[in-house]
C-alpha cells in the first residue's frame, strides 16, 4: 500500500457484517475462513468470503483472511490447499502467524504478519519485511517512539504498518500466552483461548497478605485511540485496525462509522493523504462507540506507562454509560436522579455490594419508563438507594442500527457529446477510471434549449440503484433525445464503468523475500517461538537460527515457565512498583513475586523490572491436556 494511503480495517464475524463494514466506510475487512483463524467461533465458508469479496471489490476495498494459527505437520497440506481456495475466491491477503506457510507452494497472494507474531522491536519488524510480509500488525503495547523506530527501520513502500486502534485488549503480548493450553488444553495460538484473563482473582503479596480480593486483575479496559490518530499517522501507521471478529453487527457499524468520520476529517485537513478505497460514506446515525460493547476505554501504552488505569478490574462485562443514581425504591419500580432520556426496552446495569464487598455486575431490562420512574421486567432484590446505574443497551440507538444506517457512493462525472455515430456518454469516477458508450441515433438540437438541458440532466443523474452518485454533469449542447434513449445509454455506461473499475482494480502484490535469506534477529528460539511443524523449523534454520525448541503446544516444555508475558503490571497498579516508589516506606522495596488465586488455582507473578514486564508463571496440567487431534482443523 502506498505511503499516502490510509486504511481503515474493520472486523467481520460473517460476510453480512463484512458487507455492512464496507458500506459504513471500511477500506478493508478481515474475516476468518473455514479453518486456521485465531478465533475458533468466527469461521466462514469460502463461498461466503467470495460473496463478501465481490461486494468489497466494487469499492476497491480489500478482504483479508485471518489465517493466523500455528499448524502441526498433519495440517500443513490442508492449510496449503485452503490458501489456494481463498485466493480463487478473491481474497486479497492472508494474515499469518506460522512461518511454515512461507515454505509452501502458495498462490500469489499478499501476506500480512499477524499480531500473533509479536512485533515489538524494529529488528523483528525489519526481518518480517525482508522475509516477504507486505503489512505487519504491530504489538498493541508499543509507544509512539517505538512505532517511529519501527518505521525508520522499514521501507514504507514495501511494508505497511498496521496498529489496533479500537476494541478489546489482550493482556498478554500476542502469541505469548499459554495459560489456556496449560490449564485446559485449548491453545490461544490455535484459536481456542479459554480467556483465563477475564476471571476474578485474589492477589497476594510474598507474605500471603491480600492486596486485592475477587477482582478481574488480568482484564483490560478496551482500546480507544480516537484522540491519537494524528500522532499515529505521524509515527508511520497507515492501517488502523478495529478489533472484534466476535462482535455483533451494531458494534461493527458503530465503530467503523466513528473511525471513518475521524479519518475523513484528518484527510480533509491533510490532503496529502487519501483513503485506501473508493467512495464516500454517508452515515444515517451519529456514531457513539461508547454505546456498543466496551469495558471503558484506555489508550494503553501509546504515550508510555502512566497512572491512568488500564485494567477493567471490577468486571469484564459491558457496564455501559453512567445515567444516574437510585433515589427511591418501590415494590415494582425505582426512581433515579438522571437527566438521561431513557426508553422502554433499555438495558440497565449496576454493581451491588455483596457481603464480601466485591462488586459484581448485575442487570435488568426496563419495561416501562415514566419520567425518572422505571419499571423493570423483574425487580431486583439487591437494588438499593445510592447505587450508580449504567445503560448498557440504548434501545433507540440499537433500533437505528438495525435499519439501513449508511450509504456509500462513488462520485462520477458524466459527459454527453455528439459523435460521428450519434451520441457518446462518458463516465469518469473519482479514481479517474473512465468508460464510454455510444448509440446510433439522429442528433438534433432542441427548440427549447433550457428545458432540454434540464431534462437531460435529470435523466443522466438517476443513479439511485447503483453504487455511484453524479458529482458533475457536462452536456455539450441541448440535444433533443428521447428519454428512453438517454436512460438506456446511462444504464450501459454504468455497466461499462463497473467493468472498467474491476479491470483497473488495484491488486495487492506478493512481496518477494530478500535473497539470500536475511538472518533472524536471534540465533535461538525457545517455546516462545511457537514452532509447531517442520516447515516452520526449516524456515528459521534457513534464516540462521541454530537452536529451535518446540512450541508449547507440543506438550514437552517441562516445569514452570512463563505462561503469560505482559506489559500490564499489578505491582504498578497497586502502587508497589520499586521504580515508582516515592514514599520513604517503599524505598528499597524489591519486586518480590506475588500470587494470583482463583479457587484452587495459584499462579506466581514474577516481575522483570528491567524490561518492565510481568510474567505469569505456571506448569502444564497433565490431567487437563487434550490430544492435539481433538482441536486439529479449528481456527
Amino acid at each position: 500500500m502506498s505511503d499516502h494511503l490510509l486504511e481503515l480495517l474493520s472486523p467481520a464475524r460473517d460476510a453480512d457484517i463484512g458487507i455492512e463494514a464496507v458500506k459504513h466506510g471500511a477500506d478493508a475487512v478481515y474475516i476468518g475462513g473455514p479453518a486456521f483463524g485465531a478465533r475458533a467461533g468466527a469461521g466462514n465458508e469460502v463461498s461466503d468470503i467470495a460473496r463478501l469479496a465481490d461486494y468489497a471489490h466494487k469499492f476497491h476495498a480489500k478482504i483479508f483472511v485471518a489465517f493466523n494459527t500455528i499448524f502441526d505437520d498433519a495440517e500443513i497440506e490442508q492449510a496449503r490447499k485452503l490458501t489456494w481456495q481463498l485466493h480463487e475466491a478473491g481474497v486479497d491477503a492472508l494474515i499469518v502467524q506460522d512461518m511454515g506457510l512461507l515454505e509452501l507452494d502458495l498462490p500469489p497472494i499478499q501476506l500480512h504478519a499477524s499480531t500473533q507474531t509479536d512485533i515489538r522491536t524494529a529488528e523483528k519488524a525489519r526481518f518480517l519485511q525482508d522475509a516477504g510480509f507486505s503489512q505487519i500488525v504491530l504489538a498493541r503495547e508499543l509507544t509512539l517512539d517505538e512505532i517511529q523506530r519501527v518505521r525508520a527501520a522499514t521501507d514504507p513502500e514495501r511494508c505497511t504498518l498496521e496498529f489496533f486502534v479500537h476494541g478489546a485488549l489482550c493482556v498478554a503480548f500476542s502469541g505469548q500466552c499459554y495459560i489456556s493450553h496449560a490449564h485446559t488444553g485449548r491453545s490461544a495460538n490455535r484459536g481456542e483461548c479459554s480467556q483465563a484473563c477475564r476471571l476474578p482473582y485474589q492477589l497476594e503479596d510474598s507474605q500471603g497478605r491480600i492486596v486485592a480480593y475477587d477482582k478481574h486483575l488480568l482484564s483490560m479496559k478496551d482500546n480507544d485511540q480516537s484522540n491519537n490518530l494524528r500522532a499515529l499517522i505521524d509515527a508511520g501507521i497507515r492501517s488502523f485496525k478495529i478489533e472484534g471478529r466476535y462482535k455483533d453487527m451494531a458494534y461493527v457499524k458503530n465503530a467503523t462509522a466513528h473511525y471513518r468520520q475521524l479519518l475523513d476529517a484528518i484527510m480533509d485537513e491533510q490532503q496529502q493523504f487519501k483513503a485506501a478505497s473508493s467512495g464516500r460514506t454517508t452515515h444515517l446515525f451519529t456514531p457513539q462507540p461508547e454505546k456498543t460493547f466496551n469495558r471503558s476505554s484506555t489508550d494503553y501504552f501509546v504515550h508510555g506507562r502512566h497512572h491512568s488505569e488500564v485494567g477493567a478490574f471490577d468486571t469484564p462485562k459491558f457496564s455501559g454509560e453512567a445515567i444516574g443514581t437510585v433515589i427511591r425504591v418501590g415494590a415494582d419500580w425505582f426512581e433515579i436522579d438522571s437527566e438521561t432520556q431513557l426508553h422502554n426496552g433499555d438495558g440497565v446495569s449496576y454493581q451491588p455490594v455483596t457481603n464480601k464487598g466485591a462488586n459484581k455486575l448485575a442487570g435488568m431490562r426496563i419495561n416501562i419508563v415514566q419520567g425518572n420512574r422505571l419499571f423493570p421486567n423483574e425487580m431486583p432484590q439487591d437494588l438499593t438507594k445510592g447505587l450508580m446505574l449504567y445503560r448498557n443497551r440504548d434501545q433507540a440507538f440499537e433500533r437505528a442500527l438495525e435499519k439501513e444506517s449508511a450509504e456509500r457512493r462513488i462520485g462520477v462525472s458524466i459527459a454527453l457529446r455528439a459523435s460521428d455515430e450519434g451520441l457518446c456518454l462518458t463516465f469518469t469516477d473519482s479514481d479517474s477510471i473512465s468508460a464510454s458508450v455510444q448509440c446510433s441515433t439522429p442528433v438534433e438540437m432542441a427548440r427549447d434549449a433550457d428545458k432540454a438541458l434540464a431534462t437531460l440532466q435529470a435523466n443522466l443523474s438517476k443513479l439511485g440503484n447503483t453504487d455511484f452518485i453524479a458529482t458533475k454533469i457536462d452536456i455539450a449542447a441541448p440535444y433533443f433525445v428521447p428519454a428512453s434513449v438517454i436512460n438506456g445509454l446511462r444504464r450501459d455506461g454504468i455497466a461499462a464503468l463497473v467493468v472498467a473499475r474491476e479491470t483497473n482494480r488495484p491488486r495487492l502484490q506478493r512481496t518477494l523475500p530478500v535473497e539470500p535469506p536475511v538472518p533472524y534477529p536471534e540465533t535461538e528460539l525457545t517455546y516462545l517461538g511457537n514452532v509447531f511443524n517442520h516447515h516452520a523449523r526449516h524456515f528459521y534454520q534457513k534464516h540462521g537460527v541454530q537452536l529451535i525448541a518446540d512450541a508449547y503446544e507440543a506438550n514437552n516444555t517441562p516445569g514452570e515457565v512463563s505462561l503469560m508475558i505482559t506489559k500490564h503490571c499489578l505491582r504498578y497498579s497497586f502502587n508497589l512498583c520499586p521504580k515508582e516508589a516515592k514514599d520513604w516506606q517503599l524505598k528499597g522495596v524489591k519486586a518480590e513475586p506475588m500470587t494470583l488465586v482463583n479457587g484452587s488455582e495459584r499462579l506466581t507473578l514474577r516481575f522483570d523490572c528491567k524490561a518492565c514486564e510481568m510474567h505469569v508463571m505456571g506448569k502444564m496440567k497433565k490431567n487437563r491436556v487434550v490430544q492435539l487431534s481433538q482441536v486439529t482443523g479449528h481456527d
